[in-house]
């Protein structure tokens, strides 16, 4: 397969995190041609790719088009499917996996539209080579992304293999983490780029500080994995990947200008965010505290702090839950002053109870659940709160 060959690709991510996926994938030197809720287009070669799996922070999957064609029903679609050169693209030995998407009355369901066009390709590779790939729902070799709209079908080489959220870190999850991806988008929003303090308190498995501290570092995400979608395809130049990753290697920074503190009363979140944190190779970077969120360490200069709390919905009960927003805005207002503070949370009636004005409030998805990113602008020298910048609904 030509990985020279410019094509269209989508870039997929979660709601709400469009604008920072943007953002990362201009500052790699991408033109980003058009973009909807959960991820964007350009114009790139499967060479490209690598740099995009490797580097993207906010992005799920990098997508390659190989075709886009008129379809109106599973005969035709195994047509158009059975006629690309599948024998150029895909060597028998690997193993395959199909994901579909279906909006349209010429196909009863997703399932039936992954068979048909797994059967479509092992067909081919078996006239043509003799022998056809095992196949299944594993993500870890070729891993093909059918979306099928009305009469239109996109059919994409999905160059990531599993979900770059996976960054393959997180050997404890803990409660509800926050996906990896999002955990990104959150510290980008905060404007977050190791020059100041970061405080975490309520950091749980460490998500936020861990992402922090990769960011910090200069440190691609990408590097934490040794497995994409794009090394299983024919015509991958292992030595060109090395150099790619290399160069990703080189630009990392050795240690963090200011440090980063993450604290939880519950000594099992500390234990299993410092064991995340060792996985990705910066426990050194964050400083592990077991107290009260109250009691954490918060260093005497400006900086960003930033909590997660409990949203009352699938842990902790609302109403009690409302004295401890409260008092995390007493925190905010008698020990974080010169600090920007920063609640994310899912539960708009909660942040209310805050008691402080925000100077933003920026719009996520965690999973379902519409959140919000509330900004609080603490000024030196006084408790009272200053807005500042417009407020975003």
């Amino acid at each position: 397969m030509d990985f020279n060959k410019q094509d269209t690709v989508l870039v997929t991510c979660a709601r709400g995190i469009v604008p920072y996926l943007i953002k990362e994938a201009e500052g790699l030197g991408f033109s980003v041609e058009s973009e909807h809720d959960t991820g964007i287009e350009i114009k790139a070669t499967l060479n490209d790719t690598q740099r995009l799996n490797l580097y993207l922070r906010t992005a799920f999957n990098v997508l390659y088009l190989l075709k886009k064609f008129t379809c109106r029903g599973p005969e035709e679609l195994y047509r158009e499917i059975n006629s690309i050169a599948w024998e150029e693209i895909i060597d028998p030995k690997e193993y395959l996996s199909i994901s579909s998407g279906t909006q349209s009355e010429h196909i009863k369901n997703a399932v039936f539209a992954s068979q048909k066009a797994k059967d479509a390709i092992v067909d081919r590779l078996v006239k043509k080579c003799g022998s056809r790939p095992d196949s299944g729902a594993q993500r870890d070799n070729v891993v093909l992304n059918l979306y099928w709209k009305d009469d239109t079908c996109w059919l994409y080489l999905n160059t990531s293999g599993k979900k770059l959220s996976d960054r393959t870190y997180r050997k404890i999850p803990f409660k509800a983490p926050l996906q990896e991806t999002l955990a990104a988008a959150i510290i980008q929003a905060t404007g977050y780029d190791g020059s100041v303090p970061l405080v975490n308190p309520m950091c749980g498995s460490g998500t936020l500080a861990i992402e922090a501290a990769l960011i910090a570092l200069k440190r691609s995400p990408g590097l934490l994995r040794n497995n994409f979608g794009f090394m299983h395809v024919k015509g991958f130049d292992k030595e060109a990947w090395g150099k790619v990753r290399k160069a990703a290697h080189a630009g990392v920074l050795k240690k963090i200008a200011k440090p980063i503190i993450a604290t939880d009363i519950d000594r099992k979140a500390i234990d299993a965010a410092l064991k995340n944190a060792q996985t990705a190779g910066v426990e050194s970077m964050i400083d592990f505290q077991v107290c009260d969120y109250r009691k954490t360490t918060v260093p005497k200069e400006q900086g960003i702090i930033v909590l997660n709390p409990e949203y009352g919905f699938r842990m902790g009960d609302e109403k009690k839950l409302e004295t401890t927003y409260k008092d995390i805005g007493d925190f905010l207002k008698q020990r974080c002053s010169g600090y920007t503070g920063y609640i994310f949370t899912g539960n708009l009636n909660l942040g209310k109870k805050v008691g402080l004005r925000t100077s933003r409030k920026l719009i996520f998805y965690n999973a379902r659940i519409e959140c919000r990113l509330l900004e609080y602008k603490m000024y030196e020298g006084t408790t009272k709160i200053k807005v500042s910048g417009c407020c975003l609904n």
